[in-house]
């Protein structure tokens, strides 16, 4: 949907407007004030980087190595792509053989085991590691172009059907009801860490952590569901069981170092409920909180919730078909994206910002699995993702989306010390504390005259200290797509700059000894 323009007087809160410096002058149209002594406080400060999740595009198009290659360039590849630091593995329930019932191409997630066994509480089943491999493909070869320090964290949307009630790896016949089986806790836990252990040992690959659930204070999962594999479990009691039980899996495998996050609520306002009615073992044995932001709007509740149970907290997940400004074309998906994540970084400062599926569509005349693939985006609209997968021409086409994700992803990376703010901007310090970036989000039809004031950082930033300019704006065939613009030098106190109609610029601040 098309969100209203914003008013002048809309555009002075930018960025907690104030009775700044920059030479007191008068002719700006805003001014953006930096404060360094609003920096973050989740994870001791750090933030620790961007990702997506894995589920469902790369068990779509790990099957190519062609594709896969280039999703991983575009999406892991620091230098040429967005970076991308964090990946989120779904370790997939599996639905009954007989099921048909889901048509999309993309999410119907093979389990790894084979000939299970139910009967009387008890639960055996064998292992197909050959499972999965598309996802896998897509997984290694992302950690080959990243290099070290990718971070990888496996989640679970459902148990595989054989422990659930309703026997559907989609839900529950009674979607707002648990569908693990109540002796199955055990069982499930068990298989999780089992993957785990498998992962590690036999392909080098370790969790950083672990999340046993999905959304799963919702009445979205219902048996026979035509989209994915989901699972309810009640607040409480359910889903502190199901941590608990996890976390002591691990520990009997020699994976305690496995830390356990919960609990992926859909909502900002859900997850400060589940979380406070976790059970004191369950609050212990999770080091993380992950949220979703598709609802809710407590973010600062949620935060110092955080702070104040000692946990750290990232945005785990989110995307939208959503446009802001009017009139924007292409760059309307953009920048709601961009604003989705100013909001999420100022009102959360999580240690890490999640999106939901870097390729949501994809375009193939044969379809897959019998099923019909969507096909090419609205580019001009609101669409998820920021890539759609051509499988005919075997290339991947990127969005405008896409350019705006690395607006921020490309500079202010993992190490960083996120700086609080409001509006439209977001600030970051990088590790070593001696540069500073910033990105504007400008959504208006108009030009802006935009006044970045640090002076507040005293010497760090002297007058004369060089600022890169960094935009993307326009259609992807005549706009700018991370272009590098002339350069700039911070003038009392001050970064001044025109940001041009649906925009988003990024400064980089260098300071006394940056030399980046």
């Amino acid at each position: 949907m098309l969100r209203k323009k914003k008013s002048f007087g809309a555009m002075l809160l930018l960025a907690g407007m104030m009775l700044a410096h920059c030479g007191g002058q008068a002719n700006a149209e805003y001014r953006v004030v930096i404060d360094p002594g609003k920096q973050a406080q989740i994870n001791g400060g750090v933030f620790e980087g961007w990702g997506t999740t894995l589920c469902w595009w790369a068990n779509r198009l790990g099957y190519s190595d062609t594709l896969t290659q280039q999703a991983a360039e575009a999406f892991c590849d620091p230098s040429k792509g967005l970076g991308l630091n964090i990946l989120r593995y779904n370790i997939g329930g599996g639905d009954d053989p007989a099921h048909q019932h889901i048509t999309r191409t993309d999410s119907m997630m093979p389990g790894f085991w084979k000939n299970p066994r139910a009967q009387a509480g008890e639960y055996a089943w064998e292992y197909d590691w050959n499972q999965d491999r598309n996802q896998r493909n897509v997984l290694e070869k992302c950690l080959e172009v990243y290099g070290e320090g990718m971070i990888v964290e496996a989640f679970s949307n459902s148990p595989p059907y054989f422990m659930t009630e309703s026997g559907c790896s989609s839900g529950a016949v009674d979607a707002s009801r648990d569908n693990l089986k109540a002796d199955a806790y055990d069982a499930f836990a068990r298989y999780l860490a089992d993957v785990a252990e498998h992962f590690a040992s036999e392909w080098g690959i370790r969790f950083q952590s672990m999340s046993p659930m999905n959304e799963p204070d919702t009445p979205y999962w219902g048996a026979m569901s035509p989209k994915q594999e989901g699972c309810h479990f009640d607040p409480g009691e359910s889903q502190s069981r199901i941590l608990v039980a996890l976390s002591e899996h691990l520990k009997e495998k020699g994976l305690s170092d496995i830390l356990i996050a919960g609990t992926d609520e859909t909502s900002i306002d859900t997850q400060i409920q589940s979380l406070n009615r976790l059970t004191p073992e369950a609050k212990t044995v999770i080091s993380r909180v992950d949220t979703h932001s598709y609802g809710g709007s407590r973010r600062n509740r949620l935060r110092n919730l955080a702070l104040a149970e000692g946990k750290n907290l990232w945005m785990s997940e989110v995307d939208g078909g959503e446009t802001l400004g009017r009139n924007a074309g292409e760059m309307g998906a953009a920048l709601w994206l961009a604003q989705r994540i100013a909001d999420d970084l100022n009102g959360l400062t999580p240690s890490a910002w999640i999106l939901w599926q870097v390729v949501d569509s994809h375009i193939c005349r044969e379809g897959y699995l019998g099923r019909r693939d969507t096909g090419m985006v609205n580019v001009k609209g609101g669409f998820w993702g920021t890539a759609v997968a051509d499988h005919d021409r075997q290339e991947l086409i990127l969005t405008k989306k896409y350019y705006a994700l690395g607006q921020f992803t490309r500079y202010i990376r993992p190490g960083s010390r996120l700086i609080e703010m409001s509006g439209s901007a977001v600030a970051a310090l990088n590790r070593d504390g001696d540069a500073l970036t910033v990105v504007c989000i400008h959504a208006e039809e108009r030009e802006w005259e935009v006044k970045l004031d640090i002076s507040r950082f005293g010497n760090l930033f002297p007058d004369g200290s060089r600022v890169r300019i960094i935009r993307t704006s326009g259609s992807m065939a005549q706009g700018e797509n991370w272009a590098e613009l002339p350069e700039s030098t911070v003038s009392g106190g001050c970064v001044t700059a025109l940001l041009p109609p649906f925009s988003i610029t990024t400064f980089l601040v260098e300071g006394n000894g940056s030399g980046q």
